[in-house]
């Protein structure tokens, strides 16, 4: 297909990771031959069933230029998500960037929690527990693999 829009106007190193369970951040830098008035919008759709929307809060840069959003409340489906990054500009065509992304492949996970250390000295051994990180994808029951890394003072 022929893109329409001026070649190396397009975003580029687009990436988006999702945190603290229910948050994803993503962000991208203006094309290298993009225009300098040249603004960008970011549209997503979680699944083909529902709406493409566009992005509620913006990371803008010291030119009030959109290079990223941030969204609450992320759930993770089954589907991969698509993400559309458009632009405009008073002079050119700018061309547009998009990408489908399994979100569970960009969470980053929360530690364990309510870790527990318990020593008993006369038989010189330890019971470390823990509960297994909270996870923003319905595949709660996946093997979660964890390192313990003893320091001994």
């Amino acid at each position: 297909p022929v893109f329409a829009g001026m070649n190396g106007s397009a975003i580029e190193n687009f990436s988006c990771v999702i945190y603290n369970i229910f948050l994803m951040n993503c962000t991208w830098q203006a094309g290298r031959d993009a225009p300098a008035d040249t603004q960008y919008f970011l549209y997503w759709q979680k699944s083909r069933d529902e709406e493409e929307i566009e992005c509620e809060l913006y990371i803008k840069d010291e030119n009030w230029r959109n290079m990223g959003c941030i969204f609450q409340n992320v759930t993770i489906g089954t589907e991969k998500t698509y993400f559309l990054v458009n632009g405009s500009s008073k002079d050119s065509l700018i061309q547009f960037y998009d990408e489908y992304i399994d979100l569970y492949k960009i969470e980053k996970l929360m530690p364990p929690s309510n870790i527990t250390v318990n020593c008993d000295e006369t038989k010189n051994d330890c019971i470390i527990q823990w509960q297994r990180p909270q996870i923003s994808h319905s595949n709660k029951n996946r093997c979660f693999k964890y390192e313990i890394n003893i320091k001994y003072k």
